[in-house]
This record gives C-alpha cells, sequence and structure tokens, in this order.
C-alpha cells in the first residue's frame, strides 16, 4: 500500500462543516496525512475563500496545491474515500482498504427497472 499524500483543509475557527469534514477525513482508514490552514490567518487566503471553506486542497507541484471540487456535506466512510479517489486526492480506493465499487448494470434508454419499454 503506497502512502496517502498529505492533503490540505481551509477553514476557520468555529465553522461548523470545516470540523464535520475534518472529523469525517480523520475517520477514514488509514486517514490521510491532513494539513490543517486557518483561512483568516492570512489576508490572502482570507480574501480568496471568504465564507467558501472548507476547501480541501492536494499537491500538484512543489509548494502548488490544486483546490478541489466542494466535499458533499453528507459523505463519510466509503463514500468520502471513493468521492476523494474519483476526484484525484489519492491513487486508488485500495489506498484506503475499500474494494472497488460496484459496477451497477447498465439499462437501456426507455426501458424501466424491469427491462419493460
Amino acid at each position: 500500500m503506497h502512502p496517502l499524500p498529505p492533503l490540505r483543509l481551509y477553514t476557520r475557527s468555529g465553522c461548523c462543516l470545516c470540523e464535520g469534514l475534518e472529523e469525517r477525513l480523520r475517520a477514514l482508514d488509514p486517514p490521510p496525512p491532513l494539513e490543517l490552514v486557518d483561512v483568516d490567518g492570512d489576508p490572502a487566503l482570507q480574501a480568496r475563500y471568504g465564507l467558501r471553506v472548507p476547501v480541501l486542497a492536494v499537491p500538484r507541484e512543489p509548494s502548488q496545491w490544486h483546490d478541489l471540487p466542494p466535499v458533499p456535506p453528507r459523505l463519510s466512510g466509503d463514500r468520502l474515500a471513493s468521492w476523494l479517489v474519483a476526484n484525484g486526492a489519492v491513487g486508488g480506493a485500495a489506498a484506503f482498504g475499500c474494494s472497488a465499487p460496484e459496477e451497477r448494470p447498465r439499462q437501456a434508454p426507455g426501458f424501466d427497472a424491469q427491462g419493460a419499454p
């Protein structure tokens, strides 16, 4: 198993969404390395993120961070791990000890779940 890349969580003190995302990330098995950055401690970050926290970012180049899309607030566990994989935060579901997601059977257009038109 490869070590997980660090994730940066842009946050602010007293933000319940920020605290919730941090808690859900730390509950993953294994938890990814997490660096918390309080946007209110830096005027440039405060201007950039405003009230748009929490924002999760991943390293792309040395000293360069890439913001991920907003994490849906109800994702946790395997669904959060799958979201991280799908959004390029980690290399694969195996990094979290998850099995690959089950593939859902495809349904032909115009047919209901029982195959009737």
